[in-house]
């Protein structure tokens, strides 16, 4: 069986820890195969975002549409989009190219280090690609920005399926809230795992969503994989780096010939 095609739509972190690098090797982890539109070119490692090189529209649209044209797409994953014209442009893609698609949106707003990653506007144009999208993936920073009265109401405003990570509570647990727009609601629950290496937690859960929805997994099962990949890489993390390091994606496993 061929693997599975998602089309990542991101940004590049120099560091290999989130944006692209972390789609890519998730995606191919759980067996699809990776295709990138990239968004920015960034420059950042486990402590700091340090600088940022935006594409331009047109440069993302023609990274889209060489790939789909040729090799196809079976689902798409959203992350950091840089500009009002580029999510503007997706949104336009989106539309007219991939409404039959399982389409995963997460609103990449702020780094783990703490960086900016979109400004007012960009935030604003998000409306447009969570009326698009199958599933918004918001932590309770972004959730907080996107709808001051939490999932439901956004689940509801555009019709999309919302899961609010909840990663950024405190406490012994980490508990993600699955919100459809019709009130129906689904919680996981885990013990959280203490650790620093947890930079692109976020991309990894959005990209392995992905890859399972386009696999034929239901929305649930889906999250269900994909959190259970998040918590194994957590696990597997290698310790690099003075900050936030990267997860280890590998599971610690090596390809030996």
């Amino acid at each position: 069986m061929k693997p599975v095609r998602v089309l990542i739509i991101a940004g590049s972190d120099s560091g290999g820890g989130a944006g692209i690098q972390a789609d890519i090797k998730t995606v191919t982890m759980l067996g699809g195969h990776a295709m990138t539109a990239i968004t920015a070119v960034t420059a950042q490692n486990s402590v700091a975002v340090t600088d940022v090189a935006v594409m331009t529209p047109d440069m993302v649209l023609a990274q889209i549409e060489a790939v789909a044209s040729d090799i196809g797409v079976d689902a798409v994953k959203i992350g950091m989009l840089g500009s009002v014209a580029i999510a503007d442009a997706v949104a336009d893609w989106l539309e007219a190219k991939a409404r039959a698609l399982p389409i995963v949106f997460d609103p990449v707003m702020v780094a783990t280090s703490g960086a900016a990653l979109a400004d007012a506007e960009t935030i604003r144009r998000f409306e447009r690609l969570m009326d698009i999208a199958t599933l918004v993936t918001p932590n309770l920073p972004e959730l907080k920005l996107l709808s001051p009265d939490g999932a439901a109401a956004l689940a509801r405003r555009h019709n999309v399926a919302v899961l609010a990570k909840g990663g950024h509570e405190e406490g012994a647990e980490v508990t993600d809230t699955l919100a459809y727009p019709d009130g129906r609601v689904s919680i996981w629950r885990d013990a959280r795992i203490d650790t620093r290496h947890n930079h692109g937690t976020g991309c990894t859960l959005a990209s392995g969503i992905a890859t399972s929805l386009g696999q034929g997994f239901d929305l649930e099962a889906a999250i269900s994989r994909a959190r259970l990949y998040v918590r194994q890489a957590l696990l597997h993390a290698p310790g690099f780096g003075a900050g936030h390091g990267p997860m280890g994606h590998g599971l610690g496993k090596a390809f030996d010939a």
